[in-house]
C-alpha cells in the first residue's frame, strides 16, 4: 500500500489516529507512521487536537488543504475569471473582467499569467507553493494536449499550445478542458460532492453538456462528449446552424437564436443578454420563447436521460437566469419522455454555483492531477531522495 492509499483516507477532512488507520488498512502502525510521516514532510497531513511540547506528538492527523495552491482560470467568450484557491477548493482570492478571446492566445493568456502573480502576491503565496493550474476554454479542447481543436468563436487559438505558453511563467502542470466541463466539475465540487451522476447543461451562445458519470467526467474519445447544440431537433428542421447543418438545438434554443425570434416579433433587442431582462419584466412574448427553448431542449435531454441516467441536471449558462420557465419547458418534455424509472428521482435545477461555476471546476480540475494517487506517490519519492541527498 503506498502512500497515497493513506491520505486518501484523510481526504475527507475527518481527523483520524494512527491506530484508527491502520486498522481500517489492515497495515502494521509501524508502516502506516511511515506513511503519515512522509506526507507530514510535504505539509499534507498534520497533528491536530493538541500542540505537542517535546513529549508524545497529538494523536490525531488530518488533512491540510493549506499546504499549497492551485489556480483556476475560466475563460468566456467575452469574460475571463481566475482565482486562487487551498487543496480543498475553496476560493481565497479571485478577479474577473471583460475580455474578449478573439483577441487571441497571446494577449489572453498575458492576462492569465498577470492576474495569478496578482493573486498569490494578495495571499503572500510564494510561487513555489502555486502547484497546478487549471483552464477552461469556451470551444473544443483535445483534453491530452490541452489544445483548443477548431473553436468556432477563438480565431487564432486552433491547436495553439496553451500549456505549454502558461509553462513559461509558471513550472507546473497546467490542465485545460472545455468550459462547460469545468463548470459541472466546479458545480458537483461546490454543492453536489455527494451526487456521482450529473449532467451541467450551459446555455448561453452555444448548448454543451459536461456529463459526469460514475464519480468521473465523460469526456469521450476526442473530448468532444456533451456537444448536444448539434443534436438534430424536429422543430428545427429548416432552420441552418452556424455549423453548415440543418436543424441544429444551438440553431433554434440559444441565445441568439431566441433573440432573433423576439425581434421577428417587433420587440426591440439591441443585444442577446437582454432576452433574460426581458423574460424578468414579464414580457410575454420573451416568456413563451424562452419556455420553447425549454421544450426544444427538453427533447434532446429526454434521450440524454434514457441513456445516461443522470440523478441530477443543472442548468447553468446565461439563459438560466431566465427563471422558472426555461425550466418548465425542459421538465415538460424530460419527463413525458423518458423512463419513468430513469426519472423517478430526477432532480433538475438551476446552478447554484451561478458564474464561479467555471472558475471553481477549473480549480478542481487543477487539485484532482495534484492529489491523484501517482502524483501523491511521487511527490513522496522525491522527498524521500532528496532527504537521502541532503
Amino acid at each position: 500500500m503506498r502512500p497515497s492509499d493513506v491520505f486518501d483516507l484523510l481526504r475527507d477532512g475527518q481527523p483520524r489516529t494512527r491506530a484508527q488507520l491502520a486498522e481500517v488498512t489492515g497495515l502494521a502502525r509501524s508502516t502506516v507512521s511511515a506513511r503519515l510521516d512522509a506526507l507530514m514532510r510535504l505539509g499534507l497531513v498534520v497533528p491536530v487536537g493538541g500542540v505537542s511540547t517535546g513529549g508524545r506528538p497529538p494523536s490525531l492527523l488530518a488533512f491540510n488543504p493549506g499546504a499549497r495552491v492551485v489556480a483556476g482560470v475560466d475563460l468566456g467568450a467575452s469574460h475571463a475569471r481566475a482565482a486562487i484557491a487551498d487543496l480543498d477548493g475553496r476560493i481565497l482570492s479571485e478577479r474577473g473582467v471583460r475580455l474578449d478571446i478573439a483577441l487571441g492566445p497571446e494577449r489572453v493568456l498575458g492576462w492569465v499569467e498577470e492576474v495569478v502573480h496578482e493573486l498569490l502576491a494578495e495571499q503572500q503565496r510564494d510561487p513555489d507553493e502555486l502547484v497546478a493550474i487549471g483552464i477552461g476554454l469556451p470551444g473544443p479542447v483535445e483534453h491530452s494536449t490541452g489544445r483548443a481543436i477548431n473553436p468556432p468563436i477563438m480565431p487564432g487559438w486552433d491547436r495553439y499550445d496553451v500549456p505549454g505558453h502558461v509553462q513559461r511563467a509558471f513550472d507546473v502542470p497546467v490542465l485545460v478542458d472545455n468550459d462547460v466541463n469545468i463548470m459541472a466539475l466546479g458545480e458537483q465540487h461546490a454543492h453536489l460532492r455527494d451526487v456521482d451522476d450529473l449532467v451541467f447543461i450551459k446555455v448561453g451562445t452555444g448548448i454543451g453538456a459536461g456529463i459526469i458519470s460514475g464519480g468521473a467526467l465523460q469526456r469521450g474519445a476526442q473530448g468532444t462528449a456533451g456537444d448536444l447544440g448539434h443534436v438534430h431537433v424536429a422543430r428545427g428542421a429548416d432552420v441552418t446552424c452556424r455549423c453548415g447543418n440543418q436543424g441544429c438545438l444551438e440553431a433554434i434554443a440559444a441565445v441568439p437564436a431566441l433573440a432573433d425570434a423576439i425581434r421577428a416579433a417587433g420587440i426591440e433587442l439591441p443585444d442577446g443578454e437582454d432576452v433574460v431582462a426581458l423574460v424578468r419584466g414579464g414580457d410575454q412574448t420573451a416568456v413563451q420563447v424562452v419556455r420553447q427553448a425549454g421544450r426544444d431542449l427538453g427533447e434532446v435531454l429526454a434521450a440524454l436521460v434514457n441513456l445516461v441516467n443522470p440523478s441530477v441536471i443543472v442548468i447553468g449558462g446565461g439563459l438560466a437566469m431566465a427563471g422558472e420557465g426555461l425550466l418548465a419547458g425542459i421538465r415538460e418534455v424530460v419527463y413525458q419522455r423518458s423512463l419513468p424509472l430513469a426519472t423517478e428521482h430526477l432532480h433538475i435545477t438551476t446552478s447554484r454555483a451561478g458564474e464561479r461555476a467555471g472558475v471553481i471546476g477549473a480549480a478542481a480540475l487543477a487539485i484532482g492531477h495534484v492529489l491523484s494517487p501517482e502524483s501523491i506517490d511521487r511527490a513522496v519519492d522525491r522527498s524521500a531522495a532528496q532527504a537521502v541527498v541532503g
